[in-house]
């Protein structure tokens, strides 16, 4: 489970070293803003992650929880479901439903 949500992450050359069979979890959507993160460039950030490990080991996720402070993250309970239904939608049409 690795967080990419920003560019602070850095890129994804790092999973060259993964190994066959060993699944990814892109954490790509970030939990630190309540604004939706485009489809189109989820799946562009997924495809750049596949030069790197095949697409069959990697999954999608938010790159946190939505309270991963003790103050917690603002983001309204609509704009957490929000993010999770992206979450859902851009995984069904990377890897179809």
């Amino acid at each position: 489970m690795l967080e990419y949500d920003d560019a602070r992450s850095g890129d994804f050359s790092p999973l060259r070293f993964v190994r066959p069979g060993k699944q990814v979890v892109l954490g790509l959507v970030t939990t630190k803003r309540g604004e939706l993160e485009s489809p189109d460039d989820l799946a562009r950030r997924i495809d750049e992650a596949a030069r790197y490990v095949p697409l069959e080991q990697l999954c999608l996720s938010p790159q946190c929880g939505f309270s991963s402070t003790v103050e917690g993250n603002r983001l309204s309970f609509d704009e957490q479901v929000a993010k999770l239904r992206l979450v859902v939608d851009t995984a069904a049409a990377v890897w179809g439903s």
